[in-house]
């Protein structure tokens, strides 16, 4: 059982078939900048209930696999990071239970992906990026290409639309960006709506005041932190993936009332996990 505080660790899903280096990277430089403790942990589903067909012997070697991987994804983050505390787990369970479960204590939940292509696998994509991303008390970020770390200016991207979840992603993306000594680039999208009695115009210029007004105050709060903010036309899952294209994050929030997050998973969110090539943080709102 771990000893460590609540919100003190952030945990990764180590998948047993596949190599994670790239979560486990994201994870283990993150875990540095926080000064957290980095939690890696590997599921085993439990061996099927029937009569007629005996799982112990596939259980036994994904047990197996599983501890494998933890050893091999321990020595990883080691040499990659010798002075971030790491610590393993391997629970029995189903992948997405047992990482959501484990999120609702922990500071962040790191997930690799492979853009929700591969259901098959022992911690597929499609069958645990979306659980977690929609369960967790944490903020979840799902790394399925490598950061853009050369980019220069170095930025996170954030989408806003005055709810109160994008709200939560702002504060989240102001504070990240400190710890990186990077800029953030605020974008609301708007869609033109079918049928309006008010202008075009006036509705553009609404939708770039409450954008301002939602920014408004984090400068002062964070002055080594450069902001910039903008309203794209279209449509928002397009235009926040290519926004983030050479980013080293988007940054959403999740169960919020706006076009972003009005599900538990809400459209925005969910394509962005298929459509983002930079790791995608969703921010839930408390």
């Amino acid at each position: 059982m771990s000893t460590i505080p609540e919100h003190r660790e952030i945990i990764v899903g180590v998948d047993p078939v596949r190599e994670g280096h790239l979560a486990l990277a994201w994870a283990a430089d993150e875990a540095l900048r926080r000064r957290l403790v980095l939690r890696l942990v590997v599921a085993v589903p439990p061996p099927h209930d029937t009569q007629h067909v005996d799982d112990t012997p596939r259980h036994q070697a994904r047990t197996r696999r599983g501890k494998d991987a933890l050893r091999a994804a321990t020595d990883w983050v080691r040499a990659r990071q010798p002075e971030v505390h790491v610590g393993s787990a391997l629970v029995d369970g189903f992948p997405a239970a047992v990482i959501a479960g484990r999120a609702q204590r922990a500071a962040m939940a790191v997930l690799g992906s492979r853009h929700l292509s591969r259901t098959e696998e022992f911690l597929s994509a499609g069958s645990l990026v979306v659980p977690v991303t929609a369960q967790a008390r944490c903020p979840v970020v799902v790394v399925g290409d490598a950061e853009h770390i050369t980019q220069d200016p170095p930025h996170l991207v954030v989408g806003v639309d005055g709810s109160e979840s994008s709200r939560a992603a702002l504060a989240f993306a102001f504070e990240e960006a400190d710890l990186r000594r990077c800029s953030v680039r605020a974008v609301a999208v708007w869609q033109p709506p079918v049928f309006t009695l008010r202008t075009g115009d006036t509705l553009f210029h609404a939708e770039r005041l409450l954008l301002s007004e939602t920014t408004a105050g984090w400068a002062e709060k964070y002055p080594d932190v450069r902001l910039t903010h903008e309203v794209l036309i279209g449509s928002p899952v397009e235009l926040l993936a290519d926004a983030a294209e050479h980013a080293l994050a988007v940054v959403v929030g999740r169960r919020g009332r706006g076009g972003y997050t009005g599900m538990r998973v809400g459209s925005v969110v969910h394509g962005l996990l298929h459509r983002a090539h930079c790791p995608v943080i969703t921010v839930p709102t408390g």
